[in-house]
């Protein structure tokens, strides 16, 4: 690889978290809503949790916990649960629902966690497949660049921390696939090729999922987009658009595109569009996103996009290295 072509790989690979964060904090002013058709999209803040502007909710604050810990190597499981824990104990506006019982169940201990969200998921059968775990992972995905087997069983793993269904684990592998092959490859049809890395039971599920996803507006997954596969979909649906060349009338390109179609879906604004601005950050780069969407950003444990920027690119180089 030479030196043009890697700049442009860990381009994509900064892309993947700060793509992640610049969604969370474009959706986070429409939380649980959505803006109005003449209303323009930007991180302007305040929201529900009356947020600054540029900053980040949970989804990026998971994500940063992951990612201190990819950014050397491959992140190991219990250390990232015990950053999951500091950042609880520090109170955070936003925490899902099922994450905050998990988290709490777990009372400070990083070694409970797995069976705290087995318990969750016994005693909530239809709770369990939240998008929580989908939305934080693209920085498992730049730790395990190139090793499709590692990256399946890590992203499980990770998942399988505050959501124990199997179908939000399913997420993660699509998504962290995906993630791979764009960073890697430059294309995004990495999400279709590991449906047939999951539980064959479920992968007809998963493949009619996206293909409703092509065929079907954005706007459809609207309501219930708290669901992981229903989150998946509606990100899913604008970045099948936006490769196709329906850029929603923004000049800006693709990855900005997906990024406000993906707000102006509603619901759960800020994890939708971080589910999005994972995928497309990692297919066109942080440097496709826009300038005034990018450097407001900022959020726990006060990091700004900078060190997003150096996150992902030590965790992207030290996978390349092994890989």
């Amino acid at each position: 690889m030479d030196h043009d072509e890697r700049t442009r790989l860990l381009d994509r690979a900064a892309g993947a978290l700060v793509g992640l964060a610049a969604g969370d904090a474009l959706g986070a002013p429409w939380e649980f809503s959505r803006p109005d058709d003449d209303e323009p999209v930007a991180p302007i803040g305040g929201g529900p949790f009356a947020l600054a502007p540029g900053e980040w909710t949970d989804d990026t604050a998971q994500a940063v916990a992951i990612a201190l810990e990819a950014a050397d190597g491959p992140p190991d499981p219990l250390a990232v649960g015990a950053r999951f824990l500091a950042w609880f104990a520090a109170d955070p506006p936003d925490v899902g629902t099922s994450t905050r019982a998990v988290l709490a169940a777990a009372d400070g201990d990083a070694a409970r966690l797995t069976a705290a969200a087995a318990r969750f998921l016994a005693a909530n059968p239809r709770r369990g497949a939240g998008n929580g775990a989908l939305m934080r992972t693209a920085p498992v995905a730049l730790a395990h660049l190139g090793d499709d087997v590692r990256l399946v069983e890590r992203a499980t793993t990770m998942a399988a921390l505050t959501h124990a269904d199997p179908l939000a684990a399913d997420g993660c592998v699509l998504w962290c696939i995906g993630i791979d092959r764009a960073v890697r490859e430059e294309r995004l049809d990495g999400v279709r090729e590991a449906v047939g890395l999951i539980d064959a039971e479920r992968r007809s599920l998963w493949d009619e999922a996206l293909d409703e996803a092509e065929r079907r507006p954005s706007s459809d997954f609207r309501h219930g987009n708290g669901f992981v596969v229903t989150a998946l979909q509606a990100a899913w649906s604008v970045l099948h658009d936006a490769e196709v060349g329906d850029a929603g009338g923004r000049a800006d390109g693709p990855a900005a595109a997906a990024l406000e179609s993906a707000v102006r879906i509603g619901g759960d604004t800020d994890t939708v569009a971080a589910i999005t601005g994972q995928l497309a950050g990692a297919r066109w780069g942080a440097s496709s996103l826009p300038r005034q969407w990018v450097e407001p950003l900022h959020g726990w444990p006060g990091l700004t996009h900078t060190d997003l920027v150096e996150l992902a690119t030590r965790a992207a180089t030290a996978a390349l290295a092994r890989y």
